[in-house]
C-alpha cells in the first residue's frame, strides 16, 4: 500500500490560524509605529517653533507675537513644520498645534504656551523662557 505525503485538514487549519494571528499582530504594530512617527513629527515641529520664538523672534522684537497667523511670523524655520500630520496649520481650527500668548500689550507679549496633542504620548507643552 502506498502512503501519500500530504497535510491533514487539522494541520492546514492550524497553519492558517497561526498566519492569521501574525497578520493581525503585524497590522496593529504597524499602526503603532505610524502613530509614533506622527508624534515625532509633532515634537520636532513644536521644538522648532519654540526655538524660533526664543532665539529669533524674542531677540529681534523683545517680546513674543500675539498670534501666529502665517509662517512669515517665524521665518527662521521650515514653513512645512506649521502643518500637523492631519494637514492643518498652526493657525487653522482643528490643528494639533496651538499657540497661546499672554500678558500682551501693544502687539508684544511677555509669555506664551505652545502645545501639541499626541496620539501615543502626553500632550507636549512648551512655555516661554524669558
Amino acid at each position: 500500500m502506498k502512503t501519500r505525503k500530504a497535510f491533514t485538514v487539522l494541520e492546514l487549519i492550524l497553519a492558517i490560524v497561526f498566519v492569521g494571528i501574525f497578520v493581525v499582530l503585524f497590522f496593529f504594530q504597524e499602526q503603532n509605529i505610524a502613530a509614533m512617527k506622527r508624534d515625532e513629527k509633532r515634537k520636532t515641529a513644536i521644538n522648532a517653533m519654540y526655538y524660533a520664538l526664543e532665539e529669533g523672534y524674542f531677540k529681534e522684537n523683545e517680546g513674543y507675537p500675539e498670534n501666529i497667523e502665517s509662517a512669515d511670523v517665524l521665518p527662521w524655520i521650515d514653513p512645512n513644520l506649521f502643518t500637523d500630520p492631519n494637514g492643518y496649520n498652526l493657525w487653522d481650527k482643528g490643528s494639533n498645534y496651538s499657540y497661546e500668548a499672554s500678558n500682551c500689550e501693544n502687539g508684544k507679549c511677555k509669555s506664551y504656551t505652545l502645545r501639541s496633542a499626541m496620539e501615543k504620548e502626553d500632550t507636549v507643552i512648551k512655555n516661554s523662557r524669558n
